[in-house]
């Protein structure tokens, strides 16, 4: 799992990215991506993949994508804050 954050305290922006892997009970892989504001329920989006390898590819390019614009990786947190 990995939980990105995104912060601009003088733009009031605050925002949250969480990726996760799971085997699902047919063989395939699940890529659960959540994210929001932070402290708010935030969207969360399901796709499965064939392969564990094509998962973790998957997994890997969203991460990159998010660091890209400005995430940085933060230790995990229930609520988001």
């Amino acid at each position: 799992m990995a939980h990105l954050i995104r912060s601009k305290p003088d733009e009031n922006m605050r925002r949250f990215y969480e990726v996760q892997l799971a085997p699902t009970l047919f063989g395939e892989w699940s890529l659960w991506r959540e994210w929001g504001r932070s402290g708010q329920a935030g969207k969360l989006r399901l796709q499965t993949f064939e392969s564990q390898a094509q998962a973790e590819a998957a997994q890997a390019r969203s991460i990159q994508g998010k660091l890209r614009r400005g995430y940085l990786y933060a230790a995990r947190q229930a609520d988001h804050l």
